[in-house]
């Protein structure tokens, strides 16, 4: 792999045979995006445990997409693994894993569920968003994370005598109240600095793209891909 540093918001990746692994904050969940041969090698390679993999989005059905996916759902059944799947894939994707199972004579012993792309909002957890954009025989993403608020300090309430109950919460928003003899509680001094979002891209590069040069503009981190 091939990576290009072109500024502080942009990497370009040379080839399109390879993975992206997904990791939210504070979760132990992990999104794989594209499964290309050798996945679970990359997984035990950066150390990962490969039971964490909570959803797999696929963007196209090209050989280079897919081709690491049976031997990966095969290898979850193997380990153990009880709970659910969620894989984010085109509509034709179900042909190809029925044929796999099939022929194979494999069976998964977890829940798999298969949900169609389509453009617009296809996950929405975790106060993370992902946006699919088809395109001609392919899906481009874009991932979006809320600004979180940070933790309210109770021993700091407690020292300005303020009672607990539903005003906690506006604190904890930013919010400032003004007492009767006039003093004024700021709740951003009652809370920890808040978790900044991020927004970013995954698009298959072409030049001249008016969505390109937007992207530059709008995101923290923007993935161009090169065929």
């Amino acid at each position: 792999m091939i990576l290009r540093y072109l500024d502080i918001q942009t990497y370009i990746f040379r080839k399109k045979n390879m993975s992206f692994l997904i990791k939210l904050p504070s979760l132990k969940d992990v999104w794989l995006l594209n499964c290309v041969e050798s996945s679970q090698f990359n997984f035990f390679h950066q150390s990962f445990k490969i039971n964490n993999i909570s959803k797999i989005i696929i963007p196209s059905l090209h050989t280079l997409s897919i081709s690491g996916l049976l031997g990966l759902l095969s290898t979850l059944s193997l380990v153990g693994r009880v709970k659910s799947l969620h894989v984010y894939a085109p509509s034709d994707l179900k042909y190809y894993l029925d044929l796999g199972k099939k022929y194979s004579r494999t069976n998964f012993s977890y829940v798999l569920y298969l949900h169609v792309l389509k453009t617009g909002l296809i996950i929405n957890q975790y106060g993370c968003r992902m946006y699919a954009i088809k395109s001609i025989n392919y899906y481009e993403f874009m991932i979006l994370h809320s600004e979180h608020h940070g933790t309210f300090n109770l021993d700091k309430a407690t020292s300005n005598n303020i009672i607990a109950g539903p005003i906690y919460g506006k604190f904890k928003k930013g919010s400032s109240f003004l007492c009767p003899d006039g003093f004024t509680i700021d709740g951003y001094k009652l809370t920890s600095i808040n978790k900044i979002g991020f927004q970013l891209s995954c698009l298959f590069y072409c030049f001249y793209k008016k969505r390109f040069f937007e992207m530059f503009v709008y995101n923290n981190l923007v993935l161009l891909i090169n065929f």
